[in-house]
């Protein structure tokens, strides 16, 4: 639950009579259902011109959409058909290719190579003057402070963090949120368990002020991750319950809520109350 970024399944309202934005391309993602997202995109897609701006960019989110569902082959095969274009096209298209090429060798296990990918779309999107630049730099910076080595990840969060603080663009600086989680994430890492705490304090905050309710309850989850890190396991402990009855009466019970309750049980040594929230981790995974 270290990162999501939830988007509503939007229907795209430009017809091929006007441009369409990248924000309108976005605007199709659901990113808990890749499935989805790839049928709204193709059939966006089927509306405009072969070899046009929006085939092009719109093509490398149909390569994310396969990367989400694993099929990373097939994400690759489709990248290479947009390669060939993305430099005669707009910079958009050249540093959105570079994006998912790095995410699809991200989630393939080939951290090093999507690096490498990142920080060509950060080198890239200095020539990017389009309207809504600045959203697709950070997300280079982004994607850096996850795939980097882990040394460096705490400078690309921190750059990338700078970056939406003083964007002009406000959906660059709607990355704020994430950014906060990602860092926190990185200070647990290196052990600074109340600064995490601190920092997804502050990512709650952001996603209160801005966020669906998907992404508040994540903030949450990860708020209490914080606070049983520093050892405040009765505070934790009642944000994970609330958690865990929101979500079963939703009908959708979560399972890392459960695990979190586990580890609590667990640095209270209490096996039998961290067996039974494990057994319902179990059960909720197997549905």
């Amino acid at each position: 639950m270290k990162s999501s970024l939830v988007a509503f399944a939007l229907v795209f309202v430009c017809t091929p009579a006007h441009a369409l934005t990248s924000a309108e391309i976005d605007a199709a993602w659901n990113y808990d259902d890749p499935v989805a997202s790839e049928q709204r995109f193709r059939a966006e897609r089927a509306r405009w011109p072969g070899g046009s701006r929006e085939t092009l960019e719109i093509d490398t989110q149909i390569a994310r959409t396969l990367g989400l569902q694993g099929r990373f082959d097939e994400a690759n095969v489709l990248l290479d058909t947009v390669s060939v274009s993305s430099w005669t096209a707009p910079p958009r298209v050249d540093v959105r290719f570079l994006l998912e090429r790095g995410r699809v060798a991200n989630s393939s296990g080939a951290p090093m190579q999507a690096t490498e990918w990142f920080l060509h779309a950060l080198d890239r999107s200095a020539d990017d003057r389009a309207p809504g630049s600045e959203f697709y730099r950070i997300d280079a910076l982004h994607m850096l402070g996850i795939a980097a080595p882990r040394g460096e990840r705490m400078a690309w969060n921190a750059k990338a963090l700078a970056a939406a603080d003083t964007a002009t663009e406000a959906r660059a600086r709607g990355w704020r949120a994430s950014l906060l989680n990602n860092l926190g994430w990185s200070l647990l890492d290196q052990g600074n368990a109340p600064a995490a705490l601190y920092t997804w304090q502050q990512a709650l905050a952001a996603r209160e002020a801005s966020g669906s309710v998907g992404s508040i309850r994540i903030a949450r989850w990860t708020v209490a991750r914080g606070l049983r890190a520093t050892g405040r396991l009765d505070e934790a402990e009642r944000i994970q319950r609330e958690l865990a009855g929101e979500f079963e009466r939703a009908g959708a019970p979560d399972p890392e809520v459960y695990d979190e309750l586990a580890e609590i049980a667990r640095a209270r040594n209490d096996a039998s109350a961290a067996d039974a929230w494990a057994a319902k981790a179990k059960a909720a995974r197997s549905k």
